[in-house]
């Protein structure tokens, strides 16, 4: 494969019918990187067995806010799967953050889980363990392969759509209802 000549940072993977029975089944990812040299993102939709009360707690962090408890983790990606990663809407510290679209920024700083539920917390937050990520010209591959739709991301669904409604609310980004696609791939 050629240069890309449109990056897909800031947009949505929505996996396709096609991925059933693979780790990305019924995943939305949000991508973080996107150039020639591969991309890297966190699936959004994948809630571990885990809250953020537990994982401050495994990572020794006080953080006594009363949502910690209500707050799940999620799955990012099958890249090692130890490293938290924060998408969140407001920089409480461009320090610790790095912008990746407008109202949304990266941080894979322990700072940002003490700050969490603060009066100095970024409005919403979504925390990853691991990522997700493709080489060089794989995933512009697996997207005429047909097993990703892209849209651009919506922070309504990033941050504020439940996990088991997240496939469904991004495909209709793009006013498909994505329970009449085939898992079929075929071109004409």
């Amino acid at each position: 494969m050629g240069k890309i000549t449109t990056s897909l940072k800031g947009h949505f993977l929505i996996a396709t019918p096609a991925l059933n029975g693979s780790y990305f089944h019924h995943s939305v990812i949000y991508l973080c990187e996107h150039d020639n040299d591969g991309a890297m993102g966190l699936v959004i939709n994948q809630p571990a067995d885990i809250m953020l009360d537990e994982l401050l707690t495994q990572v020794n962090i006080k953080n006594n806010t009363p949502n910690t408890a209500s707050t799940p983790i999620f799955l990012g990606g099958p890249m090692q799967q130890n490293q938290g990663i924060i998408l969140h809407d407001s920089p409480s510290d461009t320090e610790i953050s790095s912008q990746i679209a407008e109202d949304v920024y990266l941080s894979a700083s322990t700072d940002l889980l003490k700050i969490l539920g603060t009066e100095h917390s970024p409005t919403h937050s979504l925390i990853a363990l691991g990522y997700s990520s493709w080489g060089a010209g794989q995933l512009e591959k697996e997207i005429v392969e047909n097993s990703w739709l892209t849209t651009a991301a919506n922070n309504d669904v990033l941050f504020n759509t439940p996990s088991d409604k997240c496939w469904h609310a991004a495909a209709e980004l793009l006013g498909i209802d994505i329970n009449l696609i085939s898992d079929t791939v075929g071109h004409a």
